[in-house]
Parts: structure tokens; sequence; C-alpha cells
């Protein structure tokens, strides 16, 4: 994947813990800890926002619905 070059500004005590990190060789470098920084809260955000939408369903209504499909095709399953 490509990447580009971009200009951030950060806290000078969230700087010196980050490099204090690169410095441990947790990271290889700042550039790499950002970058992973960045990537997990946006994983994060996106599992929020999928736990969020199945929120909204009603168990009720998904069960019966799943319910609904299985009657018709358990006719047609082979034996096991």
């Amino acid at each position: 994947m490509s990447q580009t070059k971009v200009a951030i500004t950060i806290e000078e005590g969230i700087l010196d813990r980050l490099d204090a990190l690169v410095r441990r060789k947790v990271f290889t470098n700042r550039s790499r800890a950002i970058q992973e920084a960045v990537q997990e809260k946006l994983e994060r955000i996106d599992r929020n926002r999928l736990a969020e939408e199945c929120a909204k369903l009603d168990p009720s209504f998904e069960k019966a619905m799943a319910d609904e499909g299985f009657s018709e095709e358990l006719a047609a399953w082979p034996k096991y």
C-alpha cells in the first residue's frame, strides 16, 4: 500500500512518551508508532459502529427470520 507523508502537531508530553517507546524498541520509529495507533483507533471505531448497529436489531424478529429460512431448507438437508 502506498504511503503519504503528513505533518502533525502533538503535545510534548505525548511525544516524550512515544520517544521512550521508540528508544525501548517497542516501535521502530515515531512514524510506525503513530501509524499503528491510528490504525488501532480506526478499527475500534469500526467495531463500535458495528456494535451500535447490532444493538438496533430486534432479537426476536431476527430469530423469526432465521427460523423461517431454516424451516424451508431443513427438508432438503442431507442426513449426516
